[in-house]
């Protein structure tokens, strides 16, 4: 029995655990190394990106450098644009004084234009207001007509007292018939008192008395005639009233029209005795008119100048 328990002991050996270790040893080498191998291949991919990323960047950069430039090309153009925007607007303002300036002289040359027509229209006026005046006063001594319905003084389209030939003169004479002193005695008052009228008389230049025929007879006898009715007017006018002729004598003309300037072309004996006639024509001194449109003139010359002035000084 005790052999046998021997043998047993003998027999019994401890364990090894080397082995073991070695193999576990191995697999976390092992185990390591793939996880450095899956570090590495990770870092290489990461690197690549990395590197992917780098370059976009690079070339984000280069873009964004490209944006800047245009930007600031942009920029330049932008400021030229404003500049040129500024002086345009500067000009346009400048522009804009002259065009007031302009229409300033403008309503200015309009004011003085219509000043100027009123000063002429009323000298235009004025030769028919004057025989307006003789006419009232002839028509206020003897009536508008005279026995016979026939009118004593008219004003024709010409703006000229007209007087028939058959009130002053028988037919073919120049002897003033004794109604036609009647008339031409209130011709000698009332050109007096015109010509009493200061501001009336600076514009007369001359009152012509002229004698006109019809067609009958030859023209140099009627020129002749109606020079000799002309005349005779004249004179009997100036022995009327002695201070007409001395104070006034130097306005009165005398002219001969004989056939030539009839009131209407009709062959008939109506028409002649229209076309016989004495007219009285006042004539304005063109000096008068020269004046007025001088001082138009003058004074528009002035104006401009100062409008001109403030607009170089601005």
């Amino acid at each position: 029995m005790k052999t046998r328990r021997r043998n047993f002991k003998k027999d019994y050996q401890a364990p090894n655990f080397w082995p073991s270790f070695t193999d576990v040893m191995s697999t976390i080498a092992l185990v390591l190394f793939f996880l450095m191998l899956l570090a590495y291949i990770q870092n290489m991919v990461t690197g690549n990106k990395l590197l992917h990323n780098i370059a976009k960047l690079e070339e984000k950069e280069l873009e964004l450098e490209n944006v800047e430039y245009e930007l600031a090309i942009q920029k330049t153009e932008l400021e030229k644009i404003r500049a040129e925007a500024e002086r345009i607007g500067n000009d346009l303002a400048i522009s804009q004084k002259e065009i007031d300036k302009q229409r300033e002289i403008i309503a200015t040359s309009n004011e003085e234009l219509d000043e100027l027509r009123t000063k002429l229209a009323t000298i235009a006026v004025l030769r028919l207001d004057i025989l307006e005046k003789v006419k009232y006063s002839i028509e206020s001594e003897l009536g508008r007509t005279t026995i016979r319905g026939e009118e004593l003084v008219a004003i024709g389209d010409n703006a000229n007292i007209i007087i028939n030939e058959s009130l002053v003169f028988e037919t073919n004479s120049y002897d003033i018939k004794p109604e036609g002193r009647k008339l031409l005695d209130q011709f000698a008052i009332a050109f007096e008192k015109i010509l009493d009228d200061r501001n009336i008389r600076n514009y007369i230049d001359s009152i012509n008395i002229e004698g006109h025929t019809d067609d009958v007879g030859t023209s140099s006898y009627n020129r002749e005639l109606s020079a000799k009715r002309s005349a005779e007017v004249v004179n009997y006018l100036m022995s009327s009233n002695p201070q007409l002729e001395k104070k006034y004598a130097s306005f009165f003309a005398t002219v001969g029209f004989s056939k030539f300037r009839p009131i209407t072309l009709e062959i008939s004996e109506t028409a002649r005795e229209k076309n016989r006639r004495i007219e009285i024509k006042i004539a304005i001194k063109d000096s008068s008119i020269q004046d007025i449109i001088e001082d138009y003139l003058n004074e528009t010359n002035e104006k401009l100048r100062l409008i001109q002035g403030d607009l170089y000084e601005e």
